[in-house]
């Protein structure tokens, strides 16, 4: 019987780890074997991380950052720009450019995008809070740092339909030829968004 309960929780820790994104079954299977060959120095400080986020980290009310407290540091610090609203998909495009330093002002976490074959729609994102936020503030730019897809593209128009009247100007994020990157190994759309967004040299 021994036996069969440890292969019960080994087979439920591999499931688990399955459905982390970029994990499929043979990785979730080799993360569960190093896990479990490194109970004290991997697995049990994992475990004590995974409780501690747990019990912790939450959802910021304001701009759908994670954070362990509420406001997130972001938006409770008076140093940023109060006067710019970053829109960004998901935490993740957050982080990024947090770590870029590429935006001095606050954030907004929509959650996703407008996708009419995935059945998401306006009330399915966090756009209703945007608009709060910036109407009867001091909100002078919005910028989209939206994803060039097909539906980032028609959430940005969404959105600036949403804020017209509210007094902020609406801007998206260039989309074009990388810094570094070489114009032989870039796709087409790449290629023509850069020919698009041309400014004087």
């Amino acid at each position: 019987m021994a036996g069969h309960s440890a292969g019960t929780e080994i087979e439920r820790l591999i499931q688990l780890l399955s459905r982390l994104p970029g994990l499929g079954p043979r990785s979730a299977r080799r993360a569960a074997l190093q896990l479990l060959g490194k109970k004290e120095t991997l697995m049990r400080p994992l475990a004590d991380a995974l409780q501690d986020a747990a019990d912790h980290v939450l959802t910021c009310t304001t701009c759908g950052n994670l954070d362990t407290t509420d406001p997130c540091s972001i938006c409770a610090d008076g140093r940023r720009d109060k006067g710019v609203i970053c829109v960004v998909e998901q935490v993740a495009d957050l982080w990024a450019l947090e770590r870029a330093g590429a935006n001095s002002g606050q954030y907004h976490v929509l959650g996703g995008t407008l996708s009419a074959l995935d059945g998401v729609g306006p009330d399915d994102l966090n756009i209703s809070g945007l608009v709060t936020r910036v109407s009867g503030s001091d909100v002078r730019e919005v910028v989209l740092a939206l994803n060039a897809t097909v539906d980032g593209q028609a959430t940005a128009h969404y959105i600036t339909d949403q804020l017209e009247g509210s007094g902020a100007n609406v801007s998206q994020v260039a989309h074009g030829v990388p810094v570094g990157g070489e114009l032989d190994y870039l796709d087409d759309g790449t290629l023509a968004a850069a020919m698009k967004a041309r400014r004087p040299f």
